[in-house]
């Protein structure tokens, strides 16, 4: 029933093939439902790989794959290795699950989804990461109930961060202009409001990069939420094409900044368009190397 609804809250509070914690789903015992305390629980069970030795943790080679890791089942079962308490128990620093933005979202996503709590991760981009420029960033939008608004949060950003960054709105309420999705960004671009140039990460910058993660997202929405170094599809190329290609992702930025008002569209275009629906066989480029990788197979925790 999930996958069919035409309502965009039944269907968030279901999990997909990312969000879905599998054979560990017992570690999601005693969860709260406060956005605060749930993002606590994230923080204190996952370490962002590039701030990693700000906690005092260096990481070795092999625990820097983990951010290969696509599914929150397998992310439960690298914590579980280690820890197999309750998720609700703070590990150490050297006992998290080793990942990205991405990865915050995502497991956020997972424990909201498995309170039947509506959740959805964001791609996008974050303004408070490097003045004057629009970093590559995932968020988690969670459906206020008692206010009926969906709200950004950010599950990445705690105190050590917050102080770092300079952050000084709620992370738990994230303000539009503080992270952009993609198809908002899309639009900047568009418009001459903003210089594509100021979207990305490292050099990695460009029109290209803003349509890569407009696919990301519209393919999230979908419950699909892959890896910010995943391609299929469209991204495959470096240049936008013909005016008829960027209609499409004039269209997709469209539906996916409206999709709870056209739900139906959203999951329409992605299910009925090759290029822009994620296909069992994606290309990763793990390392900067590409690599077929087929999503639909298990996941097996990184060597």
């Amino acid at each position: 029933m999930a996958e069919t609804t035409a309502n965009p809250l039944t269907y968030y509070a279901y999990p997909g093939l990312m969000t879905t914690p599998g054979e560990h789903a017992a570690l999601l015992q005693g969860l709260p439902e406060a956005i605060p305390a749930l993002c606590a629980i994230v923080q204190h069970n996952l370490l962002h790989v590039h701030w990693a030795e700000r906690y005092g943790s260096p990481l070795p080679p092999e625990r820097r794959a983990e951010v290969n890791i696509r599914r929150a089942s397998t992310m439960l079962a690298g914590i579980a290795a280690r820890d197999d308490r309750l998720l609700t128990l703070p590990r150490p620093v050297d006992r998290r699950q080793v990942g990205n933005c991405r990865h915050f979202a995502v497991m956020l996503s997972t424990l909201l989804r498995h309170q039947g709590i509506p959740a959805r991760a964001r791609c996008g981009f974050g303004a408070y990461f490097t003045p004057g420029q629009f970093e590559d960033h995932w968020a988690c939008e969670v459906w206020n109930e008692a206010e009926r608004r969906w709200v950004m949060v950010d599950a990445q950003l705690d105190a050590l961060q917050i102080e770092a960054l300079g952050v000084t709105f709620d992370p738990h309420d994230v303000p539009a202009g503080q992270f952009i999705v993609a198809g908002r960004a899309w639009q900047m671009c568009r418009r001459g409001e903003a210089d594509p140039e100021t979207f990305g990460i490292f050099d990695m910058r460009g029109l290209w990069f803003v349509w890569g993660n407009l696919l990301r997202d519209l393919a999230a929405l979908n419950k699909m939420e892959l890896l910010p170094w995943d391609c299929w599809g469209l991204m495959e190329t470096d240049d936008p094409g013909s005016d008829e290609a960027l209609a499409v992702y004039d269209r997709v930025a469209e539906l996916t900044l409206g999709i709870d008002d056209d739900f139906g569209a959203v999951r329409s275009l992605y299910d009925s368009d090759p290029d822009l629906r994620v296909p069992p066989e994606i290309i990763s480029y793990i390392d900067g190397k590409p690599e077929i990788v087929n999503i639909l197979a298990g996941e097996e925790f990184p060597a």
